[in-house]
């Protein structure tokens, strides 16, 4: 077997060898950046077996054997920079927050989202710090929110369980001073209505009429964003920040391959996604979920326990499949999230420049775009289900469609993408009425009075827009 290509001829992989015909001999077992994994859980190399002492990467700080360590020989306080300084690359470079802003944390508990709130909260911090600095304080400080969405209603947990996980998530917050961050706490079933009981039932019902489990955890996450849309809405808050990583986003691109919304990914990839009203942003999307976990450890950020449904549905499959790649190699998530990156972007993944180029260097403006009529043309029809845009061969069947349909429920239905129709929308006449009239407004509204309209209007009056042709010819004449 031949060697791997490592420097000089020499194999650097553990699990790579050079045989006995190339002359190599048998080397000891060297890590490399393709074969780490979590410093606390391996085994120690020779240098520590003795108790002897180590030395970071980074810094070369010698620390003994015993203290805590990350990953890839560095030590907490290295590995904890490394981190955030990602974080605050994105943040800084894709614009996601700025001084006027006013953004939205969504937190379930989870370490990424425990590690977004605690970066979120420092750079806060740091702002404060400065506008207090500062003789002029003409920048002002961003304010900050955390939301937390209460599913009680369709938790297999009991009651008390979750009033203690929102007793922690209190605790949690409180602690995050010297600024005060207001914390917004609402049941999912208030998207379906503002009753609490009538609230549940329709939830329940709605759910109810999706039979299969891969569509019904598809919809549960929708219908998530809508509760986090709603409150940003109507708390003024500016941005909504998702703790989505690496990890989470290389297996949302495998399950929408599988899942027939290749059209559609590449709006979900992305730093930025301003489709919504309340524009959703990523700031750790280059980080990976070993990495946030390996954090929290160090850094003793206290996690909450949510009971899980148990799930055999395609998102659950594809997640036991990229978690099998990422133990053959860790570097597998991030070659699927960089493979989809390649991907074309949609027109809705750059802020506005009218909006938030106010506070952004010059330098920085290349993320923000003036959308015109021509660009935003396609991506107005936007899923009414799973806000996907819907793909060119899918709006000309829409346009085809809408000449026949009569009733609300044909004109929504036509609106769906073919993902949405095959796995979550009843079959039957009578359910899917059902199913209509228990959907929230706000998903209604998409079709009867929201984006869907705009583009059916924009193809009436098409034919009397004037375009830079005519202008042009109008120029010609009047020389």
């Amino acid at each position: 077997m031949a060697s791997c290509g490592g420097r000089g001829g020499e194999c650097h992989q553990s699990h790579c060898q050079r045989s006995e015909e190339d002359g190599g001999t048998e080397e000891a077992t060297r890590e490399t950046v393709a074969s780490l994994s979590v410093a606390g859980d391996s085994p120690p190399s020779s240098a520590t077996r003795g108790g002897a002492l180590e030395q970071c990467t980074k810094c070369g700080e010698t620390v003994a054997a015993a203290a805590p360590r990350a990953i890839n020989g560095l030590c907490a306080a290295c590995f904890r920079a490394y981190l955030f300084g990602k974080f605050k690359l994105a943040v800084t470079t894709n614009a996601m927050i700025s001084p006027t802003d006013n953004v939205l944390v969504a937190f379930s508990g989870g370490p990424a989202s425990r590690v977004t709130l605690q970066f979120v909260h420092e750079m806060q911090c740091i702002s404060l710090k400065n506008w207090n600095a500062s003789k002029s304080q003409a920048l002002p400080v961003f304010g900050v929110g955390v939301a937390f969405i209460d599913e009680s209603a369709i938790s297999i947990g009991p009651l008390h369980e979750m009033n203690k996980v929102i007793a922690q998530i209190r605790s949690i917050v409180s602690t995050l001073s010297p600024a005060h961050k207001e914390l917004h706490i609402k049941p999912l079933e208030n998207i379906c209505s503002m009753s609490s009981n009538d609230g549940r039932i329709r939830l329940n019902e709605l759910l109810d009429s999706v039979t299969d489990a891969t569509g019904k955890e598809d919809f549960m996450e929708y219908l998530r964003m809508l509760t986090l849309q709603k409150i940003a809405l109507d708390n003024g808050y500016s941005k909504l920040l998702l703790g989505s990583c690496t990890s989470t986003i290389a297996c949302h691109v495998i399950s929408a391959t599988v899942k027939g919304q290749g059209y559609s990914l590449p709006g979900d990839v992305q730093y930025v996604d301003a489709r919504w009203e309340v524009p959703v942003v990523l700031p750790l999307r280059d980080c990976t979920a070993e990495e946030l976990n390996q954090l929290c450890h160090l850094d003793g950020l206290e996690l909450l326990q949510l009971i899980k449904r148990p799930s055999n549905s395609i998102n659950s499959l594809v997640s036991s499949f990229v978690a099998r790649l990422r133990d053959e190699n860790p570097s597998r998530e991030r070659t699927i999230v960089r493979t989809a990156e390649k991907l074309r972007p949609f027109c809705f993944n750059k802020f506005v420049e009218d909006t938030y180029h106010e506070f952004v260097p010059s330098r920085l403006r290349c993320k923000f775009q003036n959308i015109n009529n021509s660009e935003t043309a396609l991506s107005e029809v936007l899923c009414p289900l799973c806000g996907s845009p819907l793909s060119e061969p899918e709006v000309q069947s829409l346009r085809n469609i809408l000449e026949k349909t009569q009733t609300l429920v044909e004109n929504f239905t036509a609106h769906c993408c073919q993902s949405c129709s095959f796995q979550i929308l009843p079959t039957g006449a009578e359910s899917l009425q059902h199913f209509y009239t228990v959907l929230p407004q706000s998903v209604t509204v998409r079709v009867t009075g929201g984006t869907s309209d705009h583009s059916q209007l924009r193809e009436l009056i098409d034919d009397c827009l004037l375009v830079d042709d005519d202008n042009d010819d109008d120029d010609d004449d009047g020389t």
